[in-house]
């Protein structure tokens, strides 16, 4: 799938790598206790038992999920957009000594995976980079085995582009309409590049709002029960009003779902 949408985040990612952004650092200072803690499997109510099962861990390159799961025994394989964050995730697998599999790829076209080949897909922040979830819910579908599980982290619906810079001395101002497929930009925060500024220009985010009926509606029309939903949020409220902490305090940017597939249910 080569479209604009497609072609921009592929740059955007690549000029990430280049930049050494936070979220593309493979972690190397891990072991299997370590992996469980990050991953956070219990508090998920994921099984924690991982030897042997199929690992798709999904736009999540950068070789930090993925060498977290095969320290804990997974079968792994990252599909990922940039070739720059594949080649994070060999690294990582190389320094912990274990095997992964890496495939470039649209998280909207799975076809290169086969049928109900995972037994759980995981899928970090990404799902805004694209326009219509739906293609992916179909795909993840399709990949995932009936039982499997699908953990998802994405922007909380309700505060799709909103940061602490739209501080107006008394609140965070909501400029977006809540509906989806709104594109959406905005700086990226600090902590991204915190050793160093980017050595050249590094392509601005550009998002699409999702609502939470689609996601919703979406997946349940894919046969997945919702398992868990938790809100990622900060909770330092003596934090500055205007920071990025006082903000998360405020508004939680961020949602997590754990969803199991069970085909045949109303809705499939």
């Amino acid at each position: 799938m080569q479209d604009d949408v497609h072609r921009y985040n592929r740059e955007r990612w690549e000029a990430l790598v280049e930049a050494d952004a936070l979220f593309t650092r493979p972690m190397l200072g891990l072991d299997a206790e370590k992996a469980r803690a990050y991953l956070g499997l219990e508090r998920l109510g994921l099984p924690g038992d991982l030897a042997g099962r199929k690992v798709l861990c999904l736009a999540g390159g950068g070789g930090q999920q993925s060498a977290a799961f095969a320290l804990l025994g997974a079968d792994v394989t990252v599909l990922d957009i940039s070739s720059g964050q594949l080649a994070r995730d060999r690294s990582a697998a190389e320094h912990h000594g274990v095997d992964i599999s890496t495939v470039q790829g649209d998280m909207r076209d799975l076809s290169v995976l086969g049928d109900a080949s995972f037994d759980l897909v995981w899928h970090p922040y990404s799902l805004t980079f694209v326009p219509d979830s739906r293609i992916v819910f179909r795909e993840v579908a399709r990949v995932v085995a009936a039982g499997g599980h699908y953990y998802l982290m994405c922007a909380n619906p309700f505060f799709a582009g909103l940061t602490h810079e739209s501080w107006n001395g008394e609140g965070y101002t909501l400029r977006q309409p809540y509906a989806d497929e709104v594109m959406t930009s905005y700086p990226d925060q600090e902590w991204v590049y915190d050793r160093t500024p980017p050595g050249r220009a590094v392509p601005a985010p550009r998002e699409y709002t999702q609502t939470l009926g689609r996601i919703v509606g979406g997946l349940t029309g894919e046969g997945f029960v919702l398992r868990l939903l938790s809100e990622v949020r900060g909770d330092d409220r003596d934090a500055e009003p205007g920071s990025w902490q006082h903000f998360m305090t405020v508004a939680p940017p961020w949602l997590e779902f754990v969803w199991q597939l069970h085909p045949g249910l109303p809705g499939d």
